[in-house]
């Protein structure tokens, strides 16, 4: 248990059930009536965003959250095996667990996997990765790097807009937040 003056951004409390992430919050005294703190915040499963209230010093029910550092081994299925590096267990992570960061997940990859009570929440990556071209349509005489995008297929399987003098067997840096490509290795 804490109460509302031990918020910070990233923690995780349990309310109603549901374990929901700090993302935002903000201690308000008005000139009026008592303090309050004005929290947004994310559920960790769903990823539904709220605003909540509440008064200075209520009480929260915080939830323990275990973040460690994994790595990727293969798919299994639908779902992925992650080894944890210290203990060298393996566990495993249902597809939609993972979501979209499986576009941008090669194995061997590290990735940090969040854990409650044994349960996978999520798994958080590096902000970017390099990945190889597999597949994009040759580049014309003239092309340059002001003169638009292309689609390309990585190795992973995922498509993302590169330059037009990207070709096919070249190593990209691909943003795993919003698939932009950010350069080449």
């Amino acid at each position: 248990m804490a109460t509302t003056n031990d918020l910070k951004n990233g923690l995780v409390l349990n309310l109603d059930g549901d374990l929901w992430s700090v993302v935002e919050f903000q201690h308000v005294k008005p000139g009026k009536g008592g303090a309050f703190v004005r929290t947004t915040l994310k559920n960790v499963l769903s990823g539904k965003v709220v605003d909540k209230t509440f008064n200075a010093g209520t009480k929260v029910d915080t939830a323990t959250v275990d973040k460690r550092t994994m790595q990727y081994l293969y798919l299994d299925g639908e779902d992925f095996v992650f080894m944890d590096l210290d203990t060298f267990d393996q566990i495993t992570v249902p597809a939609g667990t993972v979501g979209e960061n499986a576009n941008y997940l090669l194995p061997e990859a590290e990735a940090t996997v969040a854990t409650h009570e044994g349960v996978p929440l999520y798994i958080e990556l590096p902000t970017s990765v390099f990945l190889e071209v597999t597949y994009t349509e040759p580049g014309l005489q003239g092309d340059r790097s002001t003169g638009g995008t292309k689609p390309a297929t990585v190795e992973t399987g995922a498509t993302v807009n590169v330059p037009l003098f990207i070709t096919t067997g070249e190593k990209i840096k691909v943003d795993t937040r919003d698939g932009r490509y950010l350069g080449r290795s």
